[in-house]
């Protein structure tokens, strides 16, 4: 062979290798991920299920359509709690919901949605972003095989409807409940009834007096549920649910199966939907106020402060109850108390001062 015959066939060769090395990652970043959500949420449910479905286009858009999720609400593809089990035995790819509802498997779970006269959004933002609180939510997971990412906030919740005032911690005694999570074992240690409902659930029992009493969120959603129609009295504050966080969940086989970009991805839609989700319940909330009290009349009262002082030291007793059944609950709930006393101690001179002296009054 001519040596000009041999170096061209070697150039033509060394260019379609260096061609295929190029074209290669284009290739690969054309595999489709496709992945089902299940949620605890009704369907079309404001922010809580739409969230959701918001949080599925926007991991599509940022990956060109290379990860597209499909979203279904609680019991359209599992029961509206049984997302935690489907998703940690690998037959759905991610969930939605609240990390109380997985108290049965793990007591620290409950730590990471809500925790009587705890920390409100704020603090708890702080805590998993700044702190060590989503570190250990992980760890809390992983015997799952999950993956847990902060799903917003509800902000302040409201106390609940009643059939009947609440005028002592004695009213409590034999009131059947519907609430959950480590707020609902104060319910119960004040000598009431918890009952576990998933949402779409509520309002019937509510109305046929399965339960006499119910908490579910704040105004936005208490007023499209109707829970007007079924109960007399709205109470505030919510003191077992004063900075409720949502989640997102992930099979750890399904997440670490991603390219590095497309976790990357689902990291940062999950956050940007953290901060959507605060905002939405923040601006809509006071309208829906509005609307209960003037066009439906209902009556909202504050718990009294002796009732709000019994219920605390229940919270307290249970807090450290349910921290003893676990060397997880442990960990967590002592990092979550010397967070709070931090983060409260800087807002004893911030934010109280600013809602009590400075903003404008109601």
């Amino acid at each position: 062979m001519k040596r000009r015959d041999f170096l061209k066939k070697v150039g033509l060769g060394t260019a379609a290798v260096a061609a295929a090395a190029i074209n290669a990652p284009a290739v690969l970043a054309q595999q489709k991920y496709r992945w089902k959500m299940v949620t605890t949420w009704p369907p079309k449910l404001p922010v809580l299920q739409d969230g959701c479905e918001r949080l599925a286009q926007r991991v599509n858009e940022m990956s060109d359509g290379r990860l597209q999720i499909q979203v279904f609400a609680g019991g359209e593809l599992v029961p509206p709690l049984g997302g935690f089990e489907a998703v940690s035995q690998g037959t759905i790819e991610c969930a939605s919901g609240a990390s109380y509802y997985w108290a049965g498997k793990e007591p620290a779970t409950q730590w990471f949605a809500a925790v009587p006269f705890g920390m409100n959004a704020q603090g708890y933002g702080a805590w998993f972003h700044g702190g060590d609180g989503l570190k250990l939510w992980e760890e809390t997971y992983a015997p799952f095989n999950l993956i847990p990412r902060p799903g917003g906030s509800t902000g302040v919740q409201m106390g609940g409807w009643f059939n009947k005032k609440i005028n002592t911690i004695d009213d409590y005694k034999g009131l059947k409940m519907r609430i959950p999570g480590l707020g609902g074992k104060v319910v119960a240690k004040a000598g009431g009834t918890v009952v576990l409902l998933p949402g779409g659930e509520i309002f019937t029992s509510l109305e046929r007096g399965v339960i006499d009493a119910t908490e579910w969120v704040g105004p936005l959603h208490d007023l499209r549920m109707g829970f007007y129609q079924a109960a007399k009295y709205y109470y505030y504050p919510g003191w077992h649910e004063p900075g409720t966080y949502l989640e997102y969940f992930f099979n750890k086989k399904a997440y670490e199966s991603l390219p590095k970009d497309l976790q990357h991805i689902v990291d940062a839609a999950c956050m940007e939907n953290e901060q959507w989700t605060m905002t939405q319940f923040d601006s809509l909330n006071g309208a829906a106020l509005e609307t209960l009290i003037n066009k439906h009349k209902v009556q909202v009262i504050k718990f009294p402060d002796e009732v709000l002082s019994a219920l605390r030291k229940l919270a307290e007793e249970v807090r450290e109850e349910e921290a003893a059944k676990s060397p997880m609950a442990k960990k967590v709930n002592e990092s979550f108390k010397k967070f709070h006393k931090t983060v409260s101690g800087w807002g004893s001179i911030s934010e109280k001062v600013y809602y009590e002296s400075i903003a404008p009054q109601a």
